[in-house]
């Protein structure tokens, strides 16, 4: 079982730098197409939040650390995908379906970014009470391993 895992990890961070170089050729600047989503708007004077960016040298000089940080998560069994950045593009969907569903957070300006099974929250709020209970929202929603919150408040 033990060699199954490895030989998924090898071919994941195979496909991965396969998928950076292409990228990289491509000059796409969100080389790791790490999702990223606007998700209100209730605060006209809130900057708004700029998706990822990097240049086609980051994304080479980061490759392999999101290589060894995407496929550690699978080989000490704490995923069940072989690499946790798989997870982002369903998760962050499911994050802004509760975020809207949940309508405490309509007078917010929110986007979010998912990066290995993290969330990233960004934008502004009404209250620091606010930002928590967004927070708390995210943390609840399977598959989600950490939330970064990196609202500011803004009344």
């Amino acid at each position: 079982m033990k060699k199954a895992a490895m030989k998924n990890a090898k071919l994941e961070r195979k496909k991965l730098a396969m998928a950076l170089v292409f990228a990289a050729y491509c000059g796409t600047a969100n080389g790791f197409d790490d999702p990223f989503l606007d998700v209100t708007h209730g605060i006209a004077s809130c900057p708004a939040p700029r998706p990822p960016a990097m240049s086609p040298e980051q994304a080479r000089m980061e490759a392999h650390l999101r290589a060894e940080r995407g496929t550690r998560c699978y080989l000490e069994g704490r995923c069940r995908l072989p690499n946790s950045y798989q997870y982002d593009a369903e998760i962050i969907p499911r994050v802004k379906k509760a975020i809207l569903a949940d309508g405490r957070f309509r007078d917010t300006t929110v986007s979010v970014l998912g990066q290995r099974r993290w969330v990233f929250l960004q934008g502004c709020v009404r209250a620091k009470a606010q930002s928590r209970e967004l927070e708390e929202l995210v943390k609840r929603i399977d598959d989600v391993e950490r939330v970064v919150n990196q609202l500011s408040v803004s009344r």
